[in-house]
């Protein structure tokens, strides 16, 4: 066999180029050198032609970072919550075409939302967060979206709280608008049994964890729960930043923050507790860590809660070598060009970093702890009732509903 010849690595199930010469900046240091010419020719294959961009975007980018760690990196991830969420209410009758749909967002939600809004002939409405920025602004504009952004704050607990009051304002005016409550109804988990069967599709049916930022908990949660219903056997690590009141770090300031789509500030209802087995608390400068690490070694270009993830499953695979680890890439870098991907001479080198075990949470301290949180409860115990909407409707597969 040819040296440059693709083969199967059994390990993980997929195609992977071998003996090629290392890239990225490890092989500049120690002088690797690139043969271009001896490159396998290109394969042409057939692509999907897509009816609408929330198809090609809810099908994430899948990246070896290493022999048991494969990344998930999308565009926005949260395509998948929205689609699921606005067919099956759709279908249920719980919203009509033409109607305004109106939610709470920090950024990637807003975009799905207003783009599945778009494809289903709805309008959109969005209190957004002081974090969301000019771009992604526009984008929204352009899209049909009504934009209400809550003013300059550097306290994340009194934004959420604005937007949520925000929210409460338009309904008692606007009683025909239907509240997505993204951070509340687990409708949202409907999206990711779509993801679910992608990656029964394309991974190897063998122990599974997957690593990912907390958010609301559609996300990580939707996707195991799906997988975990096949029988599939998936440990899920889950990643909160310091100040998150979903897994007791409340009482923690960090002062850079602008990660709170990974966090919370107040309760929310749509997270299961008792869906996760291992916690880890990053603190900004380590999620940075993690974000420059990977577009230094493997040139991905991803958000800041995937800096945070990329640098948690590297930890974790170490400690598992013969496991698979599926790292969820919310988004892309764009919205961090200037507030991480600027900075990148202060990134600490993410190699060095380590975390500190924990058993409990009063042990809890910045920058990196982990404890293994064994899918127990909410710790507080108590869960804000009278949230209408919650688990009120069946959700419905990804096919297309009619008018």
């Amino acid at each position: 066999m040819s040296p440059h010849r693709e083969n199967h690595d059994p390990t993980l199930g997929i195609t992977a180029a071998a003996h090629l010469p290392e890239r990225g900046p490890r092989a500049v240091r120690e002088g690797a050198r690139t043969e271009t010419a001896a490159l396998p020719p290109p394969i042409t294959a057939a692509a999907p032609v897509h009816e609408h961009i929330t198809d090609a975007l809810k099908t994430p980018d899948l990246i070896r970072l290493g022999g048991n760690v494969v990344l998930a990196r999308f565009e926005t991830m949260k395509v998948y919550a929205a689609l699921g969420a606005v067919r099956t209410l759709l279908h249920h009758g719980r919203i009509v075409r033409g109607q305004t749909l109106i939610d709470s967002s920090s950024g990637i939600y807003a975009l799905a939302l207003a783009m599945a809004c778009h494809r289903y002939g709805l309008r959109c409405h969005i209190v957004a967060s002081t974090t969301v920025d000019s771009v992604m602004r526009a984008q929204l504009e352009v899209l049909g979206a009504t934009v209400d952004q809550m003013p300059p704050s550097r306290n994340l607990r009194l934004d959420q709280e604005r937007r949520v009051r925000r929210v409460r304002e338009l309904l008692a005016d606007r009683p025909d608008f239907h509240w997505m409550r993204q951070y509340h109804d687990s409708i949202h988990y409907a999206g990711y049994r779509e993801f679910a069967d992608l990656v029964t599709g394309t991974l190897p049916d063998a122990p599974l964890t997957v690593v990912g930022a907390v958010g609301t908990g559609a996300s990580t949660g939707g996707l195991v729960q799906a997988l975990r219903g096949t029988g599939r056997t998936v440990r899920l690590v889950g990643i909160q930043p310091f100040g998150s009141v979903t897994f007791g770090s409340e009482h923690f300031n960090d002062p850079e923050a602008i990660i709170a789509g990974i966090g919370s500030s107040i309760p929310f209802e749509n997270v299961r507790h008792e869906l996760y087995d291992t916690m880890h608390w990053v603190d900004f400068r380590h999620a940075m860590a993690g974000a420059i690490g990977l577009l230094q070694e493997h040139a991905t270009f991803a958000g800041l809660s995937t800096g945070a993830t990329h640098l948690v499953s590297s930890w974790e695979a170490e400690r598992d070598p013969e496991r698979l680890h599926l790292v969820l890439g919310a988004d892309t870098g764009h919205r961090y060009a200037e507030r991480v991907f600027a900075r990148h001479t202060e990134a600490q080198d993410m190699r060095t970093l380590r975390p500190r075990p924990i058993q409990a949470l009063d042990e809890l301290r910045p920058p990196w702890s982990v404890m293994e949180w064994g899918r127990r409860p909410d710790p507080a115990a108590v869960r804000p009732g009278g949230c209408p909407g919650t688990n009120s409707v069946e959700p419905v597969s990804s096919v297309e509903v009619t008018p």
